[in-house]
């Protein structure tokens, strides 16, 4: 059994001992309540016996979430983590069950306002109409494994960009690269648009008017619902034009792309997780742990 002190490093969490406390104290209740909550629904009761009474965890919170973190960072095997933590497979199994949902609960971290956090869509919207934030909106695909042969549904994975079987994470972002919300992942042959308005973007667009998003060339058809609001790239001049037509058209592309560039910051600072590098786990477990990811992410926002 390795040294737990040591495994609690940034090397093998991802992220430093400071943020490591601040999340033990956060989620330590919550994880408490809900470990309660279901020997409460086995018992059909109240407890019979003393507070603290009977056998005691073998893992306890602490290394349940650390042993999280490094599955999260660096996808190891649940075997390898018993190991590691001296305790049985199983055990680690239900520990990151436990954990990762957690952390998929947390939402997002607001910039400059410790406590708050980001949790739908509309939150975000209500947050950058009352800041006057301009947010940046793009979408990114995780390869996942491939359906069994004959089951219902199969084709929806493949992407037709990728050429693979792939789940689409729609992300939201400051003008700092910052994380402020990713969704629940839709399927990789769903267009980036049609993601994005399932999560019902077009609602929030009509109930923030004064709200801006830098979109891609992928979401058109929002800049042309949305006009003012869902901003694209400007269209290319048709031949012929001036070339002062298109030397405005070229500066003016590069600078909605600049200012557009720092959601791919965001959605590199995820892919640096392992696990969202190629997913090869369950499907259903994905956006559990995309979101888990993200809120970690995210907490850089506060300074930690």
């Amino acid at each position: 059994m390795v040294n737990r002190a040591l495994l609690a490093h940034r090397l093998f969490t991802g992220i430093s001992r400071s943020h490591l406390a601040l999340l033990v104290e956060e989620l330590a209740v919550p994880w408490q309540a809900e470990v309660e909550g279901r020997r409460h629904a086995a018992r059909g009761g109240a407890r019979k016996r003393a507070s603290g009474a009977g056998a005691r965890h073998r893992l306890v919170f602490v290394d349940r979430l650390v042993a999280t973190l490094i599955h999260l960072r660096h996808d190891l095997p649940h075997s390898v983590l018993g190991l590691l933590f001296g305790v049985d497979r199983s055990t680690v199994t239900r520990a990151i069950a436990e954990i990762r949902t957690l952390l998929a609960e947390r939402g997002c971290a607001v910039p400059d306002r410790p406590g708050l956090r980001l949790r739908t869509l509309a939150d975000v919207f209500a947050y950058a109409q009352a800041e006057g934030v301009e947010l940046r909106l793009d979408a990114t695909e995780i390869q996942v494994r491939r359906p069994p042969a004959g089951r219902g549904g199969r084709r929806a994975f493949v992407s037709g960009k990728k050429k693979q079987n792939t789940m689409k994470a729609t992300v939201i972002a400051d003008w700092r690269g910052r994380t402020l919300w990713t969704d629940t992942l839709r399927p990789g042959r769903m267009h980036d648009a049609t993601a994005a308005r399932n999560e019902g973007i077009a609602v929030c667009f009509q109930h923030f008017p004064d709200v801006e998003v830098l979109l891609d060339d992928g979401y058109l058809g929002l800049s042309r619902d949305h006009r003012g609001q869902a901003i694209t790239p400007p269209r290319k001049p048709r031949p012929g034009a001036l070339p002062s037509r298109v030397q405005q058209w070229e500066r003016d592309r590069h600078e909605h792309s600049s200012d557009r560039i720092t959601v791919e910051h965001a959605l590199a600072d995820h892919k640096r997780w392992k696990q969202l590098t190629r997913w090869t786990h369950r499907r259903d477990r994905l956006p559990d742990t995309y979101r888990a990811i993200a809120s970690l992410v995210s907490d850089r926002n506060i300074n930690i």
